[in-house]
């Protein structure tokens, strides 16, 4: 963890917070609806911003914000919002995590043969576009993908930023907008209501999903390691 520097406790942050944040989101939905359509037009734009912010600071989880979106704005509003939030959040995040990572996370990777050799497979020797484009929309695709600690992993990788916005955009759009269609039907904003309020289609394929990304991802990166465990020394 101390050779991380400050991508450790970033780390940690980024398990721990959204966890906590969603807590509170779902204790206060009916207030952050009612004040943001009281404001008229400019309670979107406010909402967007601040899911923006909010979840790249990795205050709030993605889901419960997009469940959200669909419950205060309805599905032609709400969805756009929360795909624009998702993106826009996921900037905020890369741009932090760049930061606190600096070189130190690249140099790890870089010392270990193997750790290198899983980096190369996955996102390119030199982090090529089609390559890394693919692995990022994967990465985001399942519901259930940890948002801000994706964001510190590509970050710190120094995946390049416009492939990086790119792949957030498509991985992330369709679980988004499904997030706030279930709202759209939630009548109260509540962590039983939306629990109660996923289509078991949306529970199963979402872990289904999970799982197939998780293996196709494990395969690459064993291969990798086979390769250079193989190669002469």
């Amino acid at each position: 963890m101390a050779r991380l520097g400050a991508a450790g406790p970033l780390a940690v942050a980024a398990a721990l917070f959204p966890i906590i944040g969603s807590l509170v989101l779902f204790a206060n939905a009916g207030a952050v609806r009612n004040f943001v359509l009281s404001q008229g037009p400019a309670g979107w734009v406010i909402f967007t911003i601040g899911f923006a912010v909010l979840s790249g600071l990795t205050l709030l989880p993605t889901y419960a914000q997009s469940g959200l979106a669909g419950y205060t704005f309805g599905l032609a509003l709400g969805a756009p919002a929360a795909v624009l939030g998702c993106v826009g959040g996921s900037i905020i995040g890369y741009v932090i995590a760049r930061a606190a990572s600096g070189e130190r996370v690249v140099a790890v990777v870089e010392s270990n043969p193997k750790w290198r050799a899983v980096r190369d497979a996955l996102i390119g020797e030199r982090h090529s576009f089609a390559r890394t484009l693919g692995m990022v929309t994967l990465l985001r695709l399942p519901p259930n993908s940890p948002f801000a600690m994706t964001n510190l992993v590509l970050a710190a990788m120094k995946v390049r930023p416009s492939v990086y916005i790119l792949g957030t955009l498509l991985g992330i759009a369709p679980r988004t907008i499904i997030a706030a269609w279930i709202g759209v039907g939630i009548k109260e904003f509540s962590k039983e209501s939306w629990s109660s309020a996923i289509p078991p289609w949306v529970f199963y394929g979402g872990i289904a999903l999970g799982v197939i990304i998780v293996l196709l991802i494990g395969q690459i990166a064993t291969r990798a390691v086979e390769r250079i465990s193989a190669a002469p020394e």
